[in-house]
């Protein structure tokens, strides 16, 4: 980790009471802006390295060509891809535009980082069937579910009980990336399970009721309106951590179970499966979205069942579709059949 930044250097405008460091003062603006935890994390991230970048100055001392320089230095130096190299330019925006209040100028002669175009592994029917036979509880469900309905890791451990429509048989996928809703089949394979796992997951719900432990993540403002919405059936997590923590108000708190549970659980299944493909749990979405194509699904309804905002995006699974890159047939086929036809 870096080292901590010294007040003198990082201090803000004065507040009614005191002054704040900078990072204080990034992070509020984020959450004033309502930007996401994780988006928070990587933005504060980068207008750290930045700042020991240039010798740990101030950024209000610092002009364009610094950013152009640490940006460049980025791509040349650390070989960082080029989404990587998007989210810094965007962690240095936010900075000046936002915090600073002093909009960036043009940035001319950035050194463009290398685009990767990388082809999305794809499971077949018989690998994804192999996979959850080797998993159980949680794990084995939290992958029925992201294949069954397309979902990404966390939206899927992110889901509520009140999200779960089993007479409509969707559910509702609330604030995924970019902070929309959507809604997704749910498939009809899941609903002993999930049924089974809501009862037990009831069971411990009202232990936590009787213990006061609440749930995490409950929107500011209905916080506020709803002082008790925290112990509310409907907002309690599917998926849940064993264990609690306390809050930084004393609070007891039950948070949702952490992802590396499952990413560790659909590795080592992969393994032992002997699959040979690098299967993670974002390959199940990637088979979700190529076997619908496959099946003969709108790619426009693809679109939507993903929460793509650009259909370039959802394109990328016309190339693994079927047979090949682009579905087509390869001649070496024809060739080979012919062959055979005529052996016979």
């Amino acid at each position: 980790m870096l080292p901590p930044i010294p007040a003198s250097h990082l201090d803000a405008p004065p507040d009614a009471s005191r002054r704040l460091r900078l990072m204080e003062v990034v992070r509020r603006t984020a959450r004033e802006n309502r930007f996401s935890r994780r988006t928070e994390e990587a933005y504060i991230h980068w207008i750290r390295r930045y700042i020991h970048a240039n010798d740990r100055r101030h950024p209000k001392d610092l002009d364009e060509a610094s950013v152009v320089t640490f940006l460049s230095r980025l791509a040349a130096d650390e070989g960082v891809s080029a989404s990587t190299q998007n989210q810094a330019l965007a962690a240095l925006r936010f900075l000046y535009h936002r915090v600073l209040n002093r909009p960036l100028g043009r940035l001319e002669h950035i050194e463009p980082a290398q685009v990767s175009r990388y082809v999305p592994v794809v499971l077949s029917d018989d690998e994804v069937r192999t996979i959850c036979a080797r998993l159980d509880g949680a794990p084995q469900l939290c992958v029925m579910i992201m294949y069954g309905s397309g979902l990404r890791l966390l939206e899927c451990l992110r889901l509520r009980v009140k999200d779960i429509d089993f007479d409509r048989r969707q559910i509702i996928v609330r604030h995924g990336k970019g902070g929309k809703d959507r809604r997704t089949p749910l498939a009809d394979a899941c609903v002993p399970m999930l049924r089974s796992t809501l009862r037990s997951r009831r069971t411990k719900f009202l232990h936590d009721c009787r213990a006061k432990i609440g749930t995490t993540e409950i929107p500011a403002a209905l916080a506020k309106k709803y002082p008790n919405l925290d112990y509310d059936w409907g907002w309690q997590y599917v998926f849940v951590a064993r264990r609690t923590f306390v809050d930084k108000l004393g609070r007891r708190r039950r948070h949702h179970l952490h992802e590396t549970v499952i990413q560790r659980a659909v590795k080592d299944a992969a393994k032992a499966a002997t699959i040979p493909k690098r299967a993670t749990c974002h390959s199940f979405r990637h088979s979700f979205a190529t076997h619908l194509l496959e099946a003969g699904a709108d790619i426009r309804t693809v679109q939507e069942l993903l929460g793509h905002r650009d259909i370039r995006t959802t394109m990328i699974y016309t190339h693994v579709v079927n047979r090949g890159p682009l579905g087509v047939q390869s001649p070496a086929d024809r060739l080979w059949r012919r062959d055979s036809a005529d052996a016979r």
